[in-house]
């Protein structure tokens, strides 16, 4: 056709595609097509049949129809789904919130940047949670733990269960991976004289990795995967099946991240030396993640920190007030310890460990990124150096027992 016809067709995005898949063939299953056909059912005269395929209207569900002149920014309406959605985000998460979500039990942490929902039971949490997620901020929700079948979790359970289980266990400190026997690893969980030692004779910081994931964890843990997916925080967006869980709701044709679930199992480092370690280095994940702290081992043996000395570790963190109320509340057990980033520091964040690098003698190479590689956990002198040198200030977060920390995508975070 005429190169204006050319232009006419392509000048939406709905004709683009629909002029694309009128080239399919009807009802085409063949792999490698653009898009894969999606037809509605009817027709004008009322008889059931195929129309062609109208892709957009299918997938998305709404459309810009109208043609845009180059020279004019696109004017976009949004319906809101709330009646009561407040017009000015900002100033809802900083100023009336209490008057618009009086039941809803919740607080701000880290300098308003982190929302702490504190009933997980409460059935309208999503909706201050949909202002907050709107900005990218990070999202506690704690209790969790109150719903789940606690014995399921507990260390020896697990051993004893999976205990014959080959798995990859990482020693955190030299980042050194070995396969080894699962028994081994859940035998030192809470026994420290049963963990492995390096050659200094310093107690190994192990950590086994994603162990079980995804398909395998349902089909080795059955009970274990049923009893999380009943428990998940705000199922709305977090279950597989939540209205808001977009990833869920893709057409086949897209490729969906790794969704999990994953069991994430480490030592502490109160019965290690060098507490300047992590068993997460900094990274970034691809997709949403919500992290819930199912168990939390108290540690024996000699060299251990008490609980007093844990806590007082702990409280020479930079932390919000409120979290340290929470540290002296004696029904709270705290197991993590979390540092988070806004995505939109990691170009400075990638600058300052490359720096930090080349000041320590190491190569630094074009192709190597510190952030994807994961071979920093940025301690305590590190982080406020960031601060001072870069401006980035670190979200100093405490994981109790029951805790889901949820966690948008480009979300730096070490643990």
């Amino acid at each position: 056709p005429p190169a204006s016809q050319n232009n006419e067709q392509g000048s939406t995005l709905r004709d683009l595609l629909t002029t694309t898949a009128g080239k399919l063939r009807l009802g085409s299953t063949d792999a490698g097509i653009a898009f894969a056909p999606v037809y509605s059912t009817g027709t004008a005269s009322g008889k059931s049949g195929r129309t062609m395929p109208n892709i957009l209207d299918d997938i998305i569900a709404s459309v810009v129809e109208n043609k845009i002149p180059p020279n004019r920014a696109p004017k976009i309406n949004v319906k809101s789904e709330l009646k009561d959605e407040p017009k000015d985000d900002k100033k809802c998460i900083q100023d009336d919130c209490s008057k618009r979500y009086s039941d809803i039990q919740y607080s701000w942490i880290c300098d308003k940047h982190v929302l702490w929902l504190r009933d997980h039971k409460n059935s309208n949490n999503w909706k201050l949670f949909k202002e907050c997620w709107k900005q990218g901020r990070p999202v506690l929700v704690s209790g969790m733990h109150k719903k789940m079948n606690f014995s399921l979790w507990k260390a020896e359970s697990i051993s004893l269960d999976f205990g014959n289980q080959q798995a990859d266990i990482l020693n955190c400190k030299d980042s050194i991976i070995s396969n080894t026997n699962v028994k081994e690893f859940w035998d030192g969980f809470e026994d420290v004289s049963k963990r492995q030692k390096v050659k200094n004779g310093e107690t190994a910081l192990l950590k086994l990795k994603d162990w079980p994931s995804g398909e395998d964890f349902k089909t080795m843990m059955p009970a274990r995967y049923e009893d999380l997916l009943k428990s998940l925080p705000l199922p709305e967006y977090c279950s597989p099946e939540g209205k808001l869980n977009l990833a869920s709701h893709l057409p086949g044709f897209f490729v969906r991240p790794d969704l999990g679930p994953r069991l994430c199992s480490a030592y502490g480092v109160a019965a290690t030396k060098d507490h300047d370690i992590g068993t997460t280095n900094l990274h970034i994940e691809v997709s949403d993640v919500v992290n819930i702290l199912v168990y939390v081992g108290i540690a024996k043996g000699n060299g251990v920190l008490s609980k007093s000395g844990v806590l007082k570790k702990l409280e020479e963190e930079d932390l919000d007030d409120l979290l340290r109320k929470r540290l002296k509340d004696s029904s709270e057990l705290p197991g993590a310890l979390w540092h988070i980033y806004a995505g939109k520091d990691a170009d400075k964040i990638r600058e300052f460990l490359q720096k930090i690098a080349k000041e320590q003698g190491l190569e630094v190479l074009p192709e190597h990124d510190p952030i994807r590689d994961q071979s920093w956990y940025v301690n305590k002198k590190l982080r406020q150096r960031l601060l001072e040198e870069y401006g980035v200030k670190t979200c100093t977060v405490i994981q109790f027992l029951g805790d889901a920390i949820i966690l948008p995508a480009g979300a730096l975070h070490q643990v």
